[in-house]
């Protein structure tokens, strides 16, 4: 079996680093730098594999321009999606108390892709989870947000945080919620590591 040392993080996710510790992979941090639009006509799911996808390329291409070595290169991107539309994270105060409103008593779906690049091949997988909030006050919206923690999530919240007590009910993937989901992420690396994709 190929002993995978280490790999390239395509995110500067805190969130992301914790959890690719929780699997023991070592791993060297560098952001990619594209621009996540989304396609006309691409559904969600579509989305954040294939901006997964490009977050590895654009990284795979940076080590390979600046001769480094040739650790496999994982990119990520995990999307909140209510009604068929991508919310994005918040823009400003208002946007973002606007997003938990809508979230609140309601359920939405939570989507994780990944891909790790390795040797030129694609490996991808995607995460879709669904999140019930119960029903939020006023207050307790403009305290969360004052609070500071949703400013730079997706949907304006994070599950490993005080929104933990705003959500009900999760099928599905914890950690991809979180921003990479293990489960899938394990499998990628053990197939890897085994030569058989």
């Amino acid at each position: 079996m190929k002993k995978i040392s280490r790999i390239y993080l395509a995110s500067a996710s805190p969130r992301r680093q914790e959890l690719l510790r929780q699997l023991d992979i070592e791993f060297d941090v560098m952001p990619s730098n594209i621009l996540e639009v989304r396609e006309p006509g691409e559904s969600p799911a579509e989305y954040v594999v294939r901006v997964s996808a490009d977050k590895a390329r654009w990284v795979a291409q940076r080590v390979k321009e600046r001769d480094l070595p040739l650790y496999p290169v994982l990119g990520a991107d995990t999307e909140v999606v209510l009604d068929g539309e991508i919310l994005g994270k918040p823009e400003n105060s208002a946007h973002g108390r606007k997003m938990l409103q809508r979230l609140a008593g309601r359920t939405h779906e939570v989507l994780s892709g990944i891909c790790v690049l390795d040797r030129g091949r694609e490996h991808t997988a995607l995460s879709s989870s669904r999140v019930s909030f119960r029903v939020l006050t006023e207050a307790e919206i403009a305290q969360y947000w004052e609070s500071g923690e949703p400013t730079d999530k997706a949907g304006a919240y994070a599950i490993q945080g005080r929104a933990a007590s705003f959500i009900a009910k999760l099928e599905g993937s914890y950690s991809g919620v979180m921003g990479l989901p293990l489960h899938e992420l394990d499998g990628i690396m053990q197939k890897i590591g085994k030569g058989v994709v």
